[in-house]
């Protein structure tokens, strides 16, 4: 024999790598009011401030067209134009304003820089109003008014007035406004949604832990309401699975325990010799059947536990229904006979196809006809039929016996359900053969109801997914 000492491998157990830190509801909140305060003001500017210095320049231009006329109003009075322009007050309140102001007289402007084509349109008598001409090296508004005879004057003002400069200078106070707004608005979103996140992730914490009794308020908006309810009826599930959880333990228990007592009392009886040798024989029986009852238990529990792995083995074919009925029917006359039953099959005189496993279908048909075995008296029928409804086949084990109440009917197909309620009223099984064939019917595609059965008793119905030919 091979020493396997030295094929043992050193297993290291690695720590469960932590979540990464990622950035709270209430952080992504203020980042995101901030980005859209920023966003709204600059938005606002960019449209806001051209439609702003258009309206400045538009008023500038119309203040010095006024100033223009009444500057040549004034200049057309005799005792006005002998005054030098160095000593006319308006002309110095104008120079005070950043407005120049050029004489026309004869042809001739003084100071000199205004482009010659202005001056001339204004000596040949017509007025003039331009809004970007070079003075200086600079553009400049002019409005110029003539005042006959080859005299006039002209007013100009630079468009430089840095209008644009001073708005963009003055957005910090609104980009500071909108920032201040945003994180306070980010901060009061952040909590309000955070706050039913946050409590549902200490729910659900408690429920991982073992504690069914939390429940979530119910509160807007739609989607945390929805959150809470979901939470609330995940823990009211998990409370309802855990206790029938239990109560199938306790019963599966008792069961295990009531013929390993049995078992074990006529081992120790055959251990002290208190056994005579007439009685072997009816002790070896009672063992044989606490042992048979007992390897069906397991086997139960077995194949239960083999229905939730993912690799439960289904292998489909094309499977004639009314053809597998009648060889089930075929296999259990016998053991009708035996019992005093009357076996009726019901099938149609065509073939029934569908795609399935029939050796799993064969396992639900046996489960349910060994049901109604245990429990349909002698003289009573049991019926075995196949029929087809739109898009599905159909398999009834129906039976004569006392039948099952409407409160039994919903929970039919629980695990040991039944068998604590009839547990010394009827014959029972091993409590889990309904559960059971209800998961090989899910696994096969299709589904199992119960209800009563025009004979009096039980009826179990298999729908399956049709094949139509």
């Amino acid at each position: 024999m091979t020493d396997r000492s030295d094929l043992t491998v050193p297993i290291r157990v690695l720590p469960a790598a932590r979540p990464a830190r990622s950035a709270s509801v209430t952080f992504r909140a203020v980042v995101t009011g901030c980005v859209v305060a920023l966003i709204s003001v600059f938005v606002t500017a960019l449209i806001a401030v051209p439609i702003y210095v258009q309206a400045a320049e538009r008023s500038s231009r119309e203040a010095l067209a006024t100033q223009a006329n009444v500057v040549a109003a004034l200049l057309r009075a005799k005792s006005f134009r002998r005054v030098p322009p160095n000593e006319r007050p308006t002309i110095k309140q104008l120079s005070d304003q950043a407005v120049d102001v050029y004489l026309l007289v004869d042809g001739k402007v003084e100071p000199a820089g205004l482009p010659p084509q202005l001056v001339q349109q204004v000596a040949q008598g017509k007025p003039v109003s331009v809004r970007f001409a070079p003075i200086n090296g600079r553009l400049s508004m002019v409005e110029g008014r003539p005042l006959g005879e080859g005299d006039g004057v002209l007013l100009a003002r630079g468009t430089g007035t840095g209008l644009t400069k001073q708005v963009l200078k003055s957005l910090w106070v609104p980009v500071l406004a909108g920032l201040a707004s945003g994180v306070l608005a980010g901060i009061l979103l952040g909590r309000r949604l955070a706050r039913p996140i946050r409590n549902a992730s200490i729910a659900a914490a408690r429920l991982s832990s073992g504690d069914r009794s939390v429940r979530l308020a119910v509160e807007r908006p739609a989607e945390v309401e929805r959150l809470a309810i979901s939470i609330n009826e995940l823990a009211e599930a998990l409370a309802t699975s855990e206790g029938r959880q239990r109560e199938f333990l306790l019963s599966i228990s008792h069961e295990l325990r009531t013929p390993l007592t049995t078992i074990r009392g006529y081992a120790e009886a055959l251990a002290d010799g208190v056994v005579d040798q007439e009685s072997t024989a009816g002790v070896g029986r009672t063992v044989l059947a606490e042992a048979e009852r007992l390897d069906r238990l397991v086997a139960d529990l077995l194949s239960l536990a083999r229905l939730e792995a993912a690799d439960f083995a289904i292998e489909p074919t094309e499977v004639d229904l009314a053809d597998l009925i009648r060889t089930a029917g075929q296999a259990f006359a016998p053991r009708f006979a035996q019992h005093g039953l009357e076996l009726r099959p019901e099938l149609p005189a065509f073939p029934v196809s569908v795609r399935t496993d029939p050796m799993r279908l064969r396992q639900i048909v046996d489960g349910l006809v060994e049901n109604a075995l245990r429990v349909v008296p002698p003289g009573k029928p049991i019926v075995l039929a196949v029929r087809v409804t739109p898009g599905r086949a159909v398999v009834e084990v129906r039976d004569g016996g006392p039948g099952l109440s409407d409160d039994d009917l919903a929970v039919a197909f629980e695990k040991g359900a039944l068998y604590q309620r009839y547990q010394g009223v009827r014959k029972v099984g091993s409590g889990l053969g309904l559960a059971l064939v209800a998961a090989l019917a899910r696994r096969l595609g299709g589904t199992m109801e119960a209800g009563h059965a025009p004979e009096g008793g039980a009826r179990f119905t298999v729908y399956l997914p049709h094949t139509v030919d």
